[in-house]
């Protein structure tokens, strides 16, 4: 069979994936009905993707069928209860991990002309249980006024409205964090719905652990309505799993031979905090990485081994929660593919080139690190059932054609970071060093 026929095929079983609903059910709270997930509608028979709380805590994900004339709310209760019932958190009260109060924070929310999907953002989170925080809208290189208009219309002085002119995410981040109030600065994008907790847990650890720099939380499908969704989701999406996890640096994970240079194991941008000072400390992020740059990405990874390359700790905790709109076509999944591919080996290209002492380290690493990205890439076939969003089965098999791309997008990824930094005239300037 032909490359080509290969493809065509691919692409006809890509069609053939059908929507998956969305909702979440607490096994500890008083709901007469599942909740649908952010802009989905009530549940009705079909597959669901179910997140299950316990008193109020994300505690795992679970995939389920509710028949036609059956009662959702009892169908997916006892999947749910079969699933995850044994794990999580019991109990009528819902406490952070860190306890006590958490610092007051800044949230920053980067945008280039998307005003619809961050009106939907800004509101949730405005609505925040979080004791003391501010939300700053960076605007990177608009070529409108339509989000300083949306921002200083519908939220005045709740919302701080800040220019970037220069394009690229990472230089948008930086930005932020030169303005930034808080004691923790909180990163999320445009695209995402904050559960009402999230900043409160997200932030919380920072104030129970003093050696703790950099905090990451769990990303979860907002929707999943077209194929590329379900597909992206169904081979583990931006989750991370349940298991709240600390990474340090003096004490590295025996299971991670690669660490900290698999810094996609860590978290995604989209859901990330750092302690203020420590960010500013390292040079924040380079600005020759992350979307709107010729590296494509990697600016999130280059500022988690950053922090941890400087002694602090990094903490996962699947209790600070986002739900991320997902790409929604096939060349939504092309472009991604190829810009994840890019964005690893950008992002490595950057800390040897920032952190030349760091180069023994990675080449020690190096053979074990290639067999990972082969592995990384590879064309992956199911598992043999399971739940988009289980994180440990694959429902759907991942297109050859995706993994070549992100092929070649980490053969790209070098000369596309050396790209970026002679865009910006060779110059270290905001967030390297």
């Amino acid at each position: 069979m032909s490359r080509r026929t290969r493809t065509q095929e691919e692409i006809r079983r890509f069609l053939a994936i059908g929507a998956v609903q969305v909702a979440e059910l607490d096994l500890d709270g008083d709901e007469s009905a599942p909740r649908p997930g952010p802009g989905s509608p009530p549940v009705t028979h079909g597959e669901v993707f179910l997140l299950v709380r316990r008193a109020g805590r994300p505690v795992g994900t679970v995939l389920a069928r509710v028949p036609e004339g059956a009662d959702p709310r009892a169908v997916l209760t006892e999947a749910a209860s079969g699933a995850v019932g044994a794990t999580g958190t019991a109990g009528a009260a819902v406490e952070t991990e860190g306890g006590g109060e958490p610092p007051y924070a800044s949230v920053v929310v980067a945008t280039r002309e998307r005003a619809g999907q961050l009106a939907r953002a800004l509101d949730s989170l405005l609505a925040q249980e979080h004791p003391r925080f501010e939300v700053v809208v960076v605007d990177n290189a608009p070529v409108t006024g339509e989000t300083r208009e949306l921002v200083e219309r519908k939220y005045g002085e709740r919302v701080r409205y800040v220019c970037e002119p220069a394009p690229g995410l990472a230089v948008a981040h930086n930005r932020g964090l030169a303005v930034a109030r808080g004691e923790v600065i909180a990163f999320t994008d445009d695209d995402v719905v904050a559960d009402a907790r999230w900043l409160t847990e997200l932030t919380a650890p920072f104030a129970a652990d003093p050696r703790l720099g950099c905090a990451t939380g769990l990303i979860l499908p907002a929707r999943l309505r077209t194929p590329a969704q379900v597909l992206l989701e169904s081979h583990g999406g931006f989750a991370k799993g349940f298991t709240p996890t600390t990474y340090d640096p003096g004490d590295p994970p025996r299971d991670e031979p690669l660490f900290p240079f698999t810094a996609g194991r860590f978290g995604s941008g989209a859901n990330m905090a750092f302690r203020t000072e420590v960010l500013r400390a390292v040079g924040g992020f380079d600005p020759a990485t992350g979307a709107g740059t010729p590296a494509r990405g990697g600016d999130d990874l280059y500022g988690f081994v950053r922090v941890l390359a400087q002694g602090h700790r990094l903490h996962y905790t699947p209790y600070a929660l986002v739900w991320h709109h997902h790409r929604e076509t096939w060349a939504d999944l092309e472009t991604q593919a190829y810009g994840y591919g890019a964005g690893l080996t950008a992002y490595l290209t950057a800390i040897l080139v920032n952190r030349p002492a760091l180069l023994p380290a990675f080449l020690a690493r190096l053979p074990r690190g290639l067999a990972h990205a082969r592995a990384l890439t590879e064309a992956r076939d199911t598992d043999g059932g399971g739940a988009p969003g289980g994180h440990d089965t694959r429902t759907h098999p991942w297109p050859r054609r995706l993994s070549r791309l992100q092929r070649r997008g980490m053969l790209y990824g070098p000369l596309g970071y050396l790209r970026a930094r002679r865009a910006r005239g060779n110059a270290t300037g905001r967030g390297t060093g």
